[in-house]
């Protein structure tokens, strides 16, 4: 199953001169790609520059490459994945908790994001009429790959397909009206996911830093989670099934604030890139 031998593709050619890929998972990490290119969606790996189209999605451990590439410029990226449930996981930074003046919990605070609510790299963000403070959380967020159900840490980081970047979108004085958080959470456009997904890599290490209009917002590293993603994943599996696709967001760090119209947005992790969005 090439999704669960594979990390790089490396171009070999036999006796015969035909010549295939093949990929070395867990060698370095690769970035896996959902885009659009002539009016059509296609899935791959982004190798620098260039995109390699796969003959499948990527979440299918059938799927092969197919020797077939694209620049990275001459395509639109869209979400990597289209989620049937994003799970997010609030205060797991004690810092924000403080911001927001909010006790530790003792168990991760667990919320949902509709489907609705995700958009791509470059897509934008619609602020709500009904709101009057829209605010920005980067986030890191997990990509499943396999089904799971009350699964231990260790059965959950197996499940993990690999890594993105989000922004967790928030109608604060919404959140704070309300007191629990289902509507200020789930506008339309309130969940960018993006750009790739990126596999084989230490989501305990991490630099996290959100940007608007060119000034840093936030910067932490998740080595400052309250609660781990092994863990997380493993917790969130005692409730509910979680299947291939599926989005778990981490929690955001301290440093929070206002969006207006017009603004850029930029959430950037280390090892995976750069999402950006604007707000209309």
């Amino acid at each position: 199953m090439w999704n669960a031998l594979l990390i790089k593709s490396v171009r070999c050619t036999l006796k015969t001169n035909a010549s295939f890929s093949i990929i070395l998972r867990g060698l370095i990490t690769i970035k896996y790609v959902r885009f659009i290119n002539n009016s059509r969606i296609g899935y791959g790996v982004l190798e620098e520059e260039r995109i390699q189209y796969l003959d499948g999605e990527f979440l299918n451990p059938n799927s092969k490459p197919t020797g077939t590439y694209v620049s990275l410029q001459e395509v639109t990226l869209l979400t990597p994945v289209e989620p049937n449930k994003v799970v997010c996981v609030g205060l797991n930074y004690a810092l924000h908790a403080q911001e927001l003046d909010h006790s530790l919990p003792v168990d991760p605070v667990v919320f949902m994001k509709p489907q609705s609510a995700v958009i791509g790299p470059d897509a934008e963000i619609i602020y709500p009429k009904i709101s009057q403070r829209v605010d920005y959380e980067a986030e890191l967020a997990v990509v499943i790959g396999k089904t799971i159900k009350d699964v231990s840490e260790s059965d959950a980081s197996k499940a993990i397909f690999g890594y993105t970047c989000a922004n967790d979108v928030t109608a604060r004085d919404l959140q704070n009206k309300d007191g629990q958080w289902t509507r200020a959470k789930s506008f339309d456009t309130f969940c960018p996911i993006g750009p790739w997904i990126v596999t084989d890599i230490d989501p305990s290490q991490l630099d996290i830093q959100s940007f608007v209009n060119g000034q840093i917002k936030q910067s932490s590293n998740t080595r400052h989670f309250i609660t781990s993603v092994p863990k997380l994943v493993s917790f969130i599996s005692q409730v509910m099934t979680l299947n291939p696709g599926d989005v778990v967001l981490t929690g955001t760090p301290e440093g929070v604030g206002a969006l207006q119209p017009g603004d850029e947005v930029i959430v950037k992790i280390q090892m995976i890139g750069e999402l950006r969005n604007t707000v209309k």
